[in-house]
């Protein structure tokens, strides 16, 4: 404490977010690498929102629960828009 007449900074470094889509991929792979049928549990967390769903291999299960359950059900229904233009 060399001089108390100036103030100090403090900083701490954020992660960046991980959006939506980032986090589905992230799970839809740990749910994989497990044997697990990525599609029927991740459908199954949306639907009851009972996070052991998901398996915590690769931390999937704590990003998830940071998205809320209609965020996922948008994006999904986003992607699925985007890739089956019916225009």
């Amino acid at each position: 404490m060399d001089n108390l007449s100036n103030t100090q900074f403090f900083s701490v470094k954020k992660e960046p977010e991980l959006q939506v889509k980032d986090v589905l991929e992230i799970v839809f792979r740990a749910l994989s690498e497990k044997g697990y049928n990525p599609v029927n549990q991740i459908v199954g967390y949306i639907m009851s929102g009972d996070p052991t769903y998901i398996t915590s291999h690769n931390n999937a299960r704590s990003m998830i629960m940071k998205v809320e359950r209609d965020e996922l059900v948008e994006e999904v229904l986003r992607s699925y828009i985007r890739n089956n233009s019916w225009e």
